[in-house]
């Protein structure tokens, strides 16, 4: 640059001695915008360089899972600490992460975030697939606080902190004979975030795993640590049990257990038309029972569970097929798909690895990583999966922490959807017209939906901000839960991905949810950006639920809003009159 500009002053004089040029030395505004023109589009270069080599550099190996975000893998402080959810869809970094470990150190800690008025939202496991629990604001966790307290065996309940996860309970009940009375897909949830987000299993005689609760403990910044139950203040108690951390951190929580027992758990292959014929003695004679739809096949796998009888004993089946066999069709695709996309055998490719030895989820990941968004190898991939669960037919028999257990597979973004269903004595059939409705979307749409489409049910629940809530004893929901996978740990793919599913969602949303009174599962939610729909969401929220008496209460417990955070202030925000 400074040859050139050299070279130009040196050119100068020889412009000034060529008076029969008949071209007119350019005036110093045109000058100046000339050169303006020019470091722009140097500017522009530069960018658009940057850019290129920004996204076809390889991204390393401990940053693959990260988002393309620019900048986003500058040197970060040291005590700045990275939370993300299982799922890998929602992360934030924040300089505040706390674990207390007592009680006492739990109430110092409110105390005094409560007095600088800074937040610490209190935050579980981190299995939510919508990050309910976290804010970069600052996060109180109580992982620290584990304990089983008591046990009361003759009323058969238990006493713990919090922070015990599921599976650490189910151990250190099962000495006693007892265990929960259900549970939902994975073990790993803390109780407090368990039953503050209204989780669930399934079975329409079981409500929500909230309705498990008889007491709990809230430590609050204005009140301190109160414990509410449905005879010391009802009305706190139904609204707090489900309360999404926005009214106190659950430090102690007294649980109605059940008689541990084995279970019999029976799946088989069916499809619609069976289903209906006999889906109301499916809901009164099973415990629990859930459906798992196979997009673009007539496919639905049932899967029952129920007690070991003393008088029948295990049950006498054999299967037609061995595991190796159930999985062969899934795993003769992905081998036919490696060379469709990779242009090579499996044999010659080194990182490969041995396709035997990956289990059925594993494998299906990995199908699906070759061509997420294709909805032609999306259509093999389920064909290939319903074949494995026709061979897959049969029972099994174990202890209900168990049985009760779901393989969800790897990362995926989920919405799930409760809505009633009538009562046992009389189905209302919208649930399987819901279904129906919506794998007629999923074809109409071309929607490259993968399997499962889940459906469980529950009874009802009590809790005034459960999905499930309702004041009559009989009435069902189900619960129906939507995905798509996030197999691959290129940003740029799960940014695709992410894309199609909010599209899948949307659609579902439009042409169903209000049809159905459907409402989404508090920790599957998801703040729109649009500011009209967040709106519109908001509006819906509040015909369903009491959100004026959650506000109040929040002001109530907690005004300075510590334990709020973007999720809760956009879906309540509060009003003037609260």
């Amino acid at each position: 640059m400074l040859r050139l500009h050299t070279l130009r002053r040196s050119l100068q004089p020889l412009r000034r001695r060529r008076p029969f040029c008949s071209v007119p030395n350019p005036p110093p505004a045109a000058t100046r915008d000339a050169e303006f023109r020019r470091y722009i589009g140097y500017g522009v270069l530069f960018l658009g360089c940057g850019a290129i080599t920004y996204y076809s550099f390889p991204f390393p190996e401990s940053a693959k899972h990260k988002k393309a975000e620019l900048f986003r893998y500058a040197p970060l402080p040291a005590d700045l600490h990275t939370v993300s959810n299982w799922s890998g869809t929602h992360e934030v970094q924040t300089r505040t992460f706390l674990q207390p470990e007592s009680a006492a150190e739990l109430e110092s800690v409110v105390k005094e975030y409560n007095e600088k008025k800074q937040k610490i939202r209190p935050v579980g496991s981190g299995l939510s697939p919508n990050g309910i629990g976290l804010t970069r604001n600052g996060m109180v966790n109580l992982a620290l606080m584990d304990r089983v307290l008591e046990v009361d065996e003759k009323n058969k309940r238990v006493r713990v902190e919090a922070g015990i996860r599921v599976q650490q309970l189910v151990d250190g009940i099962k000495d006693f004979g007892l265990t929960l009375q259900n549970f939902a897909s994975i073990r790993e949830q803390q109780i407090g975030g368990i039953v503050q987000v209204g989780a669930h299993g399934t079975g329409a005689r079981l409500p929500p795993i909230d309705e498990q609760v008889i007491s709990m403990k809230l430590v609050t910044p204005t009140k301190g640590t109160i414990e509410v139950s449905k005879e010391k203040d009802p009305e706190l108690f139904y609204l707090a049990r489900c309360g999404l951390g926005g009214l106190g951190v659950v430090s102690e929580v007294t649980l109605q257990c059940v008689e541990r027992q084995e279970l019999v758990e029976h799946t088989y292959v069916s499809t619609m038309n069976e289903i209906k014929k006999n889906h109301k003695k499916l809901l009164c004679d099973n415990k629990h029972v859930k459906y798992l739809y196979i997009p673009y096949t007539d496919k639905v796998v049932v899967v029952t569970c129920n007690p070991l009888s003393k008088w029948k004993g295990l049950p006498k089946h054999k299967p037609k097929y061995t595991a190796e066999e159930a999985i062969q069709p899934i795993r003769d695709l992905y081998k036919e798909s490696l060379i469709k996309y990779r242009k090579t055998a499996v044999a010659s490719d080194e990182k490969e690895p041995n396709v035997d030895e990956l289990s059925f989820t594993e494998l299906r990941d990995k199908l699906l990583a070759l061509d997420p968004l294709s909805k032609e190898h999306i259509m093999k991939t389920n064909q290939a999966e319903a074949e494995f669960w026709t061979k897959s037919e049969g029972y099994r028999v174990g202890w209900s922490d168990e049985i009760l257990g779901f393989d969800c597979g790897g990362q995926q973004w989920v919405s799930e959807t409760c809505f009633p269903a009538g009562t046992l004595s009389k189905p209302s059939m919208k649930d399987l017209e819901y279904i129906e409705r919506l794998l007629q979307m999923i074809e109409q749409e071309d929607i490259p939906a993968p399997a499962p489409i889940e459906q469980r049910w529950t009874g009802c629940s009590r809790s005034r901000m459960s999905p499930a809530y309702s004041s009559s004893p009989e009435d069902i929901f189900s619960w129906v839960g939507i995905i798509m996978y996030l197999p691959t740990t290129d940003a740029r793919e799960r940014k695709q991905i992410t894309d199609e599913f909010f599209h899948y969602r949307r659609l579902t949303q439009a042409k169903l949810w209000d049809d159905y009174s459907a409402y989404e599962h508090w920790a599957k939610i998801e703040v729109p950006k649009d500011k009209d729909e967040l709106a519109a969401l908001q509006a819906r929220l509040r015909k369903r639920f009491p959100v004026d008496a959650y506000n109040q209460a929040r002001k109530e417990l907690d005004p300075n809003h510590i334990f709020s955070n973007y999720m809760l202030e956009k879906l309540f925000p509060v009003t003037e009159t609260v």
